[in-house]
């Protein structure tokens, strides 16, 4: 690192020099000025972290020079030399740009702590920095995003029909997720932190994704995704191969080591089992959580392999979540109290796993049903964890099914809610609805059956609320949707068409221009000027 010495006295300058061994430290003495003026010469010439500089000085001193800094140098720390009698005023400029502050004739030993609290600041807000320029400078694909946010719906929500996922698949260019014999694998990374700053792992989450993502472009077949439910975590899906089973191993390895090299980070892995067919990746995704929930507390990096496990698990079928689902939206509390007993409690042979697998397919059933009729308050989302943590402390069975019904009891109240709410909240929920499956082909009757309302009635108080009808409003959500789709240059005009759900790029053309006075191509070249 780079520091300047600013002071009117040579003699005072030479001493600095030899107070400490720079380089030990790991800094530089770059340069020395007489006063101000010449320190913000020598700044606008050369990068530079640190300057020292005197209180008083001719021209300009060491305040007008911090206030200068903080302006045109905000990443500049200065530390202010003063005597006895400058020592409020210094401390009082803190405020004003100065860092840090030594009195005068200035210790070696208290030179070097302050050196040192500068160096780890100043190493923190570089890596910081370089990640999130480094962000910044890629183009983050449009396409990229949507496909974590789908896989994020595969493994977390409810499916209406297989139809519209395997088409949004292959929108997404995910279409070999659709072979029911390809085997995947979830891989869950945490990071955490031994340090007793509570807000580093917040600084550093953002560059954590950035390095999740472009490990995870180093992987063939491998792609990332967050999921708000579980702070400090990225989750990986990977395809994998006959004569490459040892990938996730590598994934992970490559994960914590340059986790640990780039931002000091711990990880702690969850290796989940291996399984085949998209109706399996709710099942897959829990074994990864469900290995990393048996991870030792503190900040020692860890890797728990769930994948050797093999001890069956509980089939949680499309038959007990379709009367799960039907006890909510029917608004029925006592018949889904019946089922979640005779799935978590009636069967008596479920091993802890078994147990565990089936709770948390059932709080992501209710987690889907809450996010459909927008329950994501933080009061819902308390009782969420609340219940996660239940699961993976498993105390108490009947304590887990306390929760799930708490969850469910609230779910249901709201439920009750919109259907005497003239309507206005399932229009709401079914924007909601539109807003992540817009490019699905979704008609009304569709709508009616999932929130449970006759298609004419939705009809005319989707209108009345909204202001248009469906199809145009539709129609316009995949518009907005296009426009954003088309600054990333990177997708083709039929790929936007694909992405947004019209059938052919002439036709998604015409539309565009109707709405808009220009044609997609039109709009993407007016980007540039």
């Amino acid at each position: 690192m780079k520091v300047i010495i600013t002071d009117d006295e040579i003699q005072i300058r030479k001493g600095l020099r030899m107070k400490v061994n720079w380089e030990e430290e790991g800094f530089q003495i770059a340069g020395e000025a007489s006063n101000g003026v010449e320190a913000l010469e020598l700044l606008r010439m050369m990068d530079i972290d640190v300057v020292i500089t005197d209180m008083r000085m001719p021209m300009m001193d060491g305040i007008e020079l911090a206030k200068c800094c903080q302006k045109e140098f905000p990443n500049v720390k200065v530390v202010v030399l003063s005597g006895y009698s400058d020592f409020e005023y210094v401390r009082g400029s803190l405020k004003e740009g100065v860092k840090d502050y030594l009195l005068k004739p200035v210790a070696p030993d208290e030179l070097v702590e302050v050196l040192s609290k500068i160096r780890k600041e100043v190493e923190a807000e570089k890596l910081i920095n370089a990640e999130s320029s480094r962000l910044r400078r890629l183009v983050h694909s449009q396409l990229q995003e949507v496909q974590e946010q789908y896989l994020l719906y595969l493994v977390k929500e409810e499916w209406l029909e297989l139809k519209m996922v395997t088409e949004r698949l292959c929108q997404l260019q995910l279409a070999e997720l659709i072979n029911e014999t390809t085997e995947v694998q979830f891989v869950t990374v945490e990071i955490r932190e031994g340090s007793d700053n509570p807000n580093r792992l917040k600084e550093l989450w953002l560059p954590f994704q950035l390095l999740c993502k472009e490990i995870a472009k180093g992987h063939p077949k491998t792609y990332s995704f967050y999921d708000p439910s579980y702070a400090n975590m990225i989750h990986f899906l990977q395809i994998l191969e006959m004569d490459k089973r040892d990938r996730p191993l590598r994934l992970v390895k490559e994960i914590q080591q340059t986790v640990k090299k780039l931002l000091k980070l711990e990880t702690v892995v969850g290796i989940g089992n291996v399984t085949s067919g998209m109706t399996n990746f709710k099942t897959g995704y829990i074994s990864s959580l469900l290995a990393w929930s048996q991870s030792q507390l503190g900040s020692k990096s860890q890797v728990l392999d769930g994948s050797n496990v093999q001890e069956e698990v509980f089939e949680f079928s499309p038959e007990i979540e379709r009367k799960l689902t039907n006890g909510i939206e029917s608004v029925n509390y006592e018949a889904f109290k019946e089922n979640i007993y005779v799935l978590l409690e009636g069967n008596r042979h479920l091993s802890i796993m078994s147990f565990t697998f089936a709770a948390n397919r059932v709080l992501f059933l209710l987690g889907s049903l809450g996010k459909k009729y927008n329950m994501e308050t933080n009061d819902f989302q308390k009782v969420m964890w609340n219940c996660q943590q239940s699961i993976w402390e498993l105390n108490s069975q009947s304590k887990v099914i306390e929760h799930l019904l708490q969850l469910a009891k609230l779910i249901i109240e709201k439920v009750h809610v919109a259907r005497y709410s003239n309507g206005k909240l399932i229009v709401a929920s079914v924007q909601q609805y539109l807003n992540q499956h817009y490019a699905s082909e979704i008609s009304l009757s569709m709508l009616s059956d999932l929130f449970h309302i006759n298609s004419a009635h939705l009809s005319e108080t989707f209108k009345n609320t909204v202001g248009q009808n469906f199809s145009d409003y539709l129609v316009q959500l995949r518009l907005e949707k296009a426009r954003q789709f088309l600054k990333d240059k990177q997708l083709k005009i039929i790929d936007v068409a694909n992405l947004t759900g019209f059938s052919n790029s002439g036709y998604f053309s015409t539309v565009f221009k109707k709405y808009f006075g220009q044609t997609p191509v039109e709009f993407r070249n007016s980007l540039d000027s």
